[in-house]
């Protein structure tokens, strides 16, 4: 596997994937630099060994050319972050892009206009990934966000550059991450996996279930495993057509080993609301016009037995409706005792979008050995696909 440090960058433009997709406030100021600071050890790198950069992204889903899509919006926190003046060029090809590239000097960054303002991006382009390759002398992916997609700037690029690409740090320590719940974890294995739908986890589930020791399943996923074994579920959301899934899962977690947690107990409302009225309720008891929105104490005080005795934990997918605060408890003590096994020598890697928010919203995120930046790119690492990203630089 390729990495930075197999190159010296010196007198050399590196061509860099980004994910630079950050989100914008109504008057274009970046709301959340997380991405930025991440890409920073890579880019510091190439600097500080005399190179220069040269970075492409993409931002939003703009149809053709958006002025709201600009990443120009994104050049002065970009240069407050890596502490250099950024320079900026409305195109990612043609003759303006390719002057740019040409005068940059070493040390110094270059930010090209946003890569979806062209179809070509999306489409995987041979021709248009060609005309960026054509910008710099070595290929750095750093962006495992996208990874998943075979687009021109994170796939097809690297075949014009056969001896020189490489994985920038932050996609390196990704895939080393992955890497360690995927192939060289230390037992006990629990993965807690959250959220809504079982449909989407699914192959998630038939992947790890040979990984794992433990399998704690939460969120609304809950229900569909409840209502299946015969449970009454009240108004809680399922999948009535996941029904017979559920009971497969549970075979097969039997057949395999594998100790399925399920919540015992639930924290129910009267209404999808914060201020709905609540009581702590048996899971597969709840009465009609009720729902169950989180984890109840009975449920938590098993979960934390599990994960305080595990060595390696993954991390994806809430355990309630932690966007309202009368809802948020099961993820926040499900995230403390992680933190805490985390503390006492265990490897935890969170991922997925709303497990991220959480662990950000609840200061918990350095409490956890590695929070992943790719929410869909993680989840098909987990379902055991090879991301075209990753093959392109190992190829």
């Amino acid at each position: 596997m390729k990495t930075l440090n197999d190159f010296d960058f010196k007198g050399k433009k590196a061509v860099i994937r980004v994910d630079f997709n950050v989100p914008l406030d109504d008057n274009f100021n970046v709301t959340d630099d997380t991405r930025i600071v991440a890409a920073k050890p890579t880019i510091d790198k190439i600097l500080k060994d005399g190179g220069s950069a040269i970075l492409m992204s993409h931002l939003g889903r703009p149809k053709g050319k958006e002025e709201k899509y600009s990443l120009k919006h994104i050049v002065a926190k970009t240069s407050e972050v890596l502490g250099v003046n950024v320079k900026f060029v409305n195109d990612c090809i043609g003759a303006e892009a390719e002057k740019a590239a040409a005068d940059l000097q070493p040390g110094e960054v270059l930010l090209l206009e946003n890569l979806r303002f062209y179809k070509e991006e999306e489409a995987g382009d041979e021709n248009f990934a060609k005309k960026l390759a054509d910008l710099g002398d070595i290929y750095v992916n750093d962006a495992f966000g996208t990874a998943h997609r075979a687009h021109a700037s994170t796939t097809i690029i690297a075949k014009f550059f056969p001896e020189n690409k490489c994985f920038g740090s932050l996609l390196a320590k990704e895939i080393e991450s992955l890497n360690k719940v995927l192939k060289d974890s230390k037992k006990p294995v629990t993965a807690v996996l959250g959220g809504s739908k079982v449909s989407s986890k699914i192959t998630v589930i038939e992947n790890i279930l040979d990984k794992v020791d433990h399998m704690i399943i939460g969120g609304g996923m809950t229900f569909t495993f409840i209502k299946a074994q015969g449970g009454k579920i009240g108004d809680s959301i399922c999948e009535d057509d996941k029904l017979d899934l559920a009971l497969d899962i549970m075979a097969k977690a039997k057949e395999k080993n594998v100790q399925l947690h399920i919540p015992v107990d639930v924290i129910a409302a009267d209404a999808f609301s914060n201020d709905a009225n609540t009581k702590v309720t048996d899971v597969n008891a709840i009465p009609d016009g009720w729902q169950g929105l989180d984890a109840g104490p009975k449920s938590l005080e098993n979960f934390k037995k599990v994960i305080l005795e595990s060595k390696t934990i993954l991390w994806n997918g809430p355990l309630g409706v932690f966007e309202m605060e009368n809802f948020s408890n099961g993820t926040i003590e499900l995230g403390n005792f992680i933190a805490e096994a985390t503390e006492k020598g265990a490897f935890s890697l969170v991922g997925g979008g709303d497990s991220v928010a959480a662990v950000k919203q609840f200061g918990l995120e350095p409490k956890m050995s590695y929070v992943s930046t790719g929410g869909g790119a993680m989840l098909e690492m987990l379902e055991g696909k090879t991301l075209p990203g990753i093959a392109a630089i190992l190829e």
